[in-house]
């Protein structure tokens, strides 16, 4: 692996990338992951002046919605266990956040894994996990549903606001507003679908496309691939994560998803209401269906007034150019959840430099 952090490959590529005058190429990198490595690695700012990387719908906490979010808080007036993931609990919602209503004394237990939440189950109250995240979290979820079913486990169920990234992309590569000229893939998301989903970029919309993993090199070669395609004007889909994504993916994965998850539309942060772009649990396993199960309704939630993280995550904007950006909103007290996740561009510009 040392390899991949290796200085002498990364002014390589540096040196590759300068060499193809890339000033005025729009690449937008859509995991979360390889959005804090460009800001922590220092990569925005090694590279060329005139060539632009912003951030995409690639955080799953960021492009949670209010009114999914909001679900949560219902829970908690049900006098149920609400299970989450720790950024979860730190997005603000009409001022308040999970963690201010569990030091309230509300029960919500922070997990590491899904699996934590079957550390108490043995209470008899009912226990709702929070899941969000993209095709990469969701098979895990599907894992632990999979052991409350073998075990006839009566007081669990989930509020499912998964969702599938490329029903996001194509939504942001139609849209009159996208200036995109190459994107960066992710990698941990292509781990478990594989490349095919993917290919309708290059074929529907003419955008050179790279999977790539997280290390310096990984992600400066895939930038220099990407211009070069540009310039070429030869776009592809090209998988240089072949150490870790295969074409088919993974089909364990897939398999165990799809035997509890079905395809459903989905509400966004940026996108709003996007038609299959989410899961939602089959009718055959409703019984594990929070929302059903405890009477949860939906509900319409404006945005924060200022923040604009809804239009960082589509890629409109950098996050300094967000008027709250570093001024109210910081990590320390975050206005949108943009600035609470560290895969949040914001967070991200703000603890390493944009």
């Amino acid at each position: 692996m040392d390899s991949f952090r290796d200085p002498r490959f990364s002014r390589l590529f540096l040196k590759k990338i300068s060499e193809l005058k890339p000033e005025g190429i729009n690449l937008m990198e859509v995991c979360g992951t390889h959005t804090v490595n460009i800001s922590r690695f220092g990569i925005r700012r090694a590279l060329p002046r005139g060539l632009r990387v912003v951030s995409g719908p690639g955080c799953p906490v960021c492009v949670t919605s209010d009114s999914d979010l909001f679900k949560s808080f219902q829970v908690l007036e049900k006098d149920a266990t609400l299970s989450t993931f720790g950024d979860m609990v730190k997005v603000p919602l009409k001022r308040k956040t999970l963690l201010n209503l569990k030091a309230e004394g509300k029960d919500i237990r922070v997990v590491y894994s899904p699996f934590d939440t079957v550390n108490f189950l043995s209470n008899g109250k009912e226990v709702v996990f929070f899941g969000v995240g993209f095709e990469t979290t969701s098979p895990t979820v599907a894992a632990l549903l999979d052991y409350a079913v073998e075990h006839n486990i009566k007081n669990f169920s989930i509020i499912s606001s998964f969702k599938l990234i490329p029903p996001a992309l194509k939504v942001l590569l139609s849209s009159k507003e996208s200036k995109i000229d190459g994107l960066i893939l992710p990698g941990h998301v292509s781990t478990i679908i594989g490349t095919k989903p993917y290919e309708f970029i290059v074929k529907d919309y003419g955008i050179p496309s790279v999977i790539t993993g997280f290390e310096p090199v990984d992600i400066l070669a895939s930038i220099y691939l990407l211009i070069k395609m540009i310039k070429n004007k030869r776009p592809m889909l090209i998988n240089a994560y072949p150490r870790s994504v295969r074409p088919e993916g993974n089909r364990k994965a897939q398999e165990l998803l799809y035997k509890y998850f079905e395809v459903s539309d989905a509400s966004w942060r940026g996108f709003g209401y996007l038609k299959e772009s989410g899961l939602k649990l089959k009718d055959s396993f409703k019984d594990y269906d929070a929302e059903l199960k405890l009477g949860i309704k939906p509900e319409n939630i404006s945005e924060p007034p200022g923040c604009r993280c809804a239009d960082v995550v589509r890629g409109m904007i950098t996050p300094p150019e967000c008027p709250l950006y570093g001024k109210i909103c910081t990590p320390e007290n975050p206005i949108g959840p943009c600035m609470v996740t560290s895969e949040g561009a914001c967070a991200a510009y703000y603890n390493y430099g944009g």
